[in-house]
């Protein structure tokens, strides 16, 4: 039997893990999905570097998840980076750091190849969707929306520079954010949203990553956070913006203190959903939030080259032996 592989995602809130065992026809069985709420991309938007403390607390995860990886015995392992590192001068330091201790570095992705993975992760979760379906994954540094098929087929995609943590630091800076900060934030999302190719003809529409998962284990009246029931539900555009307008009035402290929000996510959530409410007000169709996102897209992309070589390449990303220091 092929060992279990690990996918991990260094994006610009989070740092996640996820380690699956392959099984006939590619298929994954869950064995670790955890997360930890780093801040790694703290302060880029304003100066274009990581904090040095940003680093050590993403650091501090991997060292975590590289105890789980060889608890489990994971043979190949693969670690994307997405907006946050896209845009840190330093980089370097960071996957320096983390070379030394999974014995590879990781994979700067494109928002085109974050996009790609992201749908590809929540088709495999999706029940019985219909096409068109657009992928909507709202991060902390930017947010992807990609269309096609439900056989995989990519017809649109886009990667738009708006996420929860840029938009609040730079836009919506007070506790809680003003009226006119509101305005201004809402019109950048309005200006980036522009760019967007034509969303009318989407059938189903699904919202992966912490801040849409978040928003509707709030709208579901969860006093703790659940994955069996914020997987699949369904949100209407009205709900949404109710629940984005209600944040936004709100300080930290207090989002902090609603059940089922990730305490360190809390500064950045209003931010997050104002971004998700705009795009759910374009669509003809609810959004449903899924668990299923890039690490499940990446893990199926590990599954199906078991047989290869580790260094075989798909659209520039490389499947690489886990060797912990």
């Amino acid at each position: 039997m092929p060992r279990p592989v690990a996918a991990l995602d260094a994006g610009t809130n989070t740092v996640r893990l996820y380690i699956a065992q392959p099984g006939h026809g590619g298929r994954l069985e869950e064995l670790v999905r955890t997360t930890r709420f780093v801040g790694l991309g703290e302060g880029v938007d304003a100066t274009g570097r990581f904090k040095p403390e940003a680093i050590e607390r993403a650091l501090q995860a991997i060292d975590e998840y590289a105890l789980l990886m060889t608890e489990y015995d994971v043979e190949r392992a693969m670690m994307v980076a997405t907006s946050a590192s896209r845009d840190a001068a330093n980089r370097a330091e960071f996957f320096d750091q983390v070379e030394q201790r999974l014995g590879f570095q990781p994979d700067l992705i494109s928002g085109t190849q974050e996009a790609q993975l992201s749908f590809n992760g929540a088709l495999t979760g999706a029940r019985d969707p219909r096409g068109p379906v657009l992928v909507v994954d709202s991060g902390g540094g930017s947010t992807e929306l990609v269309m096609g098929e439900t056989t995989g087929a990519i017809t649109d995609k886009i990667s738009l520079d708006v996420g929860s943590r840029r938009l609040r630091e730079r836009l919506l800076p007070a506790d809680p954010p003003t009226a006119e900060q509101i305005a201004q934030a809402r019109a950048e999302v309005d200006q980036q949203l522009a760019t967007v190719f034509d969303l009318s003809q989407v059938a189903t529409c699904i919202g992966v990553a912490g801040t849409v998962t978040t928003m509707a284990a709030l709208l579901l009246g969860l006093e703790q956070y659940d994955r069996a029931k914020v997987h699949g539900s369904i949100h209407s555009a009205d709900e949404l913006s109710t629940l984005a307008d209600r944040l936004l009035t709100m300080t930290v402290d207090q989002v902090r203190a609603l059940g089922p929000v990730e305490p360190k996510r809390a500064p950045v959530l209003c931010a997050g959903a104002l971004i998700v409410a705009e795009i759910a007000s374009r669509l003809p169709v609810p959004l449903i939030a899924s668990e299923a996102d890039i690490l499940d897209g990446i893990g199926a992309l590990l599954a199906n080259r078991q047989s290869a070589s580790p260094q075989s390449r798909d659209g520039g990303l490389v499947a690489k032996h886990f060797r912990p220091r």
